[in-house]
């Protein structure tokens, strides 16, 4: 089968030393002449015990060259690379990789790709590198899908979670299937549905929520709605009120004629508070031409145009103008954001296709 020529293969060298000890080192036995019946049946215990030893070192030589190959085969398959996340059980049994961590297992780790999974029954705890803690709750599916230096990500595909982030903006990242949310040192919630809707409350600091150039941008106290096709909604404080939540549902995902979207924007309008400006300006880019100026002016009335911006520049929605709307909230630098849209954004969506 192999004449010896060419480079030896490791493998097989070791599977020659291993089968090597079997090899006879004694001289074959003489046999004495004997009638032809007396031959035929000599010869046919000799094939015999012939055939035997033979058949069991080939089914021996077989098994080892299978084992070999399994070998080679578990090198070569790639495994799961880095240190992985510390993932502690808070009850029942979650499936970190092909691993159920139960009984008086404390934790496990895991690694890049792979999936941590909790039942009806099982929650977990999540050390995120060095830069925060994940709360994951039952019925989730979490994904860890690259933890380097400057850049931890997973992709949530259904489930809750509870995020507490003290990293430098930006360097936490959460795909969902409507949306990626970029953490700005904060603490929120996110909820992610079978059908790929959900929300994000954030509960400190603020978070970004990004998808196809359509950002929202989401500050302790508020939340925002999602959904796979239209990506984030308009995001708005919590304790707003009933009719204006229901008539930013309409604009955001409902398709309605002219005349309920326009009493949807009534609604939005007269319903907002100071606190809302924050959810008018995210109006600004989102709805027509025609209905910016009145977009508009409600801002206009309740916070004080920031200096040096202009209705025009604002209409047009330039990002100087625009920008300097949001700082007037006091609600986050917008600059952060800015700076992780031009080198981070493109990264994200590229890993996401």
């Amino acid at each position: 089968m192999w004449d010896g020529s060419g480079e030896p293969d490791p493998e097989i060298e070791k599977l020659e030393k291993a089968l090597g000890q079997f090899r006879t080192k004694a001289e074959a036995p003489a046999f004495p002449a004997m009638g032809r019946a007396a031959g035929e049946r000599a010869a046919s215990k000799m094939r015999f015990a012939w055939w035997m030893p033979r058949s069991l070192a080939v089914g021996a030589l077989g098994l080892a060259v299978a084992v070999a190959a399994v070998m080679i085969f578990v090198r070569v398959v790639p495994q799961s690379a880095g240190p992985g996340w510390d993932v502690a059980r808070l009850e029942g049994a979650p499936v970190v990789g092909a691993s159920a961590v139960r009984g008086t297992a404390k934790s496990a780790k895991l690694r890049v790709g792979e999936l941590l999974v909790t039942d009806g029954t099982s929650r977990a705890a999540v050390r995120v590198a060095e830069i925060g803690e994940l709360y994951v709750d039952a019925g989730s599916r979490v994904r860890l899908m690259e933890s380097g230096r400057n850049r931890k990500r997973i992709l949530v595909e259904v489930g809750t979670i509870h995020a507490a982030i003290w990293a430098p903006p930006g360097e936490f990242v959460v795909d969902t299937p409507s949306a990626t949310a970029v953490d700005l040192g904060c603490a929120y919630t996110l909820k992610v549905a079978e059908d790929g809707s959900g929300t994000l409350r954030t509960t400190l600091g603020w978070v970004g929520f990004h998808t196809n150039g359509r950002d929202s941008f989401i500050p302790a106290g508020a939340m925002c709605l999602m959904r796979p096709q239209e990506g984030p909604g308009t995001p708005f404080f919590e304790d707003t009120s009933e009719k204006l939540r229901d008539a930013l549902h309409q604009l955001d995902f409902e398709g309605v004629t002219s005349l309920e979207r326009k009493k949807a924007l009534e609604t939005v309008l007269s319903q907002a508070r100071r606190e809302d400006a924050f959810t008018l300006w995210h109006l600004l880019a989102r709805v027509n031409d025609a209905e910016r100026p009145l977009v508009y002016g409600r801002l206009a009335e309740l916070v004080r145009p920031p200096k040096g911006t202009t209705r025009e520049a604002t209409l047009r929605l330039e990002p100087p103008a625009m920008d300097a709307w949001w700082n007037a909230f006091d609600l986050g630098d917008i600059g952060v954001w800015r700076f992780w849209e031009r080198n981070e954004a493109p990264a994200v969506k590229k890993a996401a296709n």
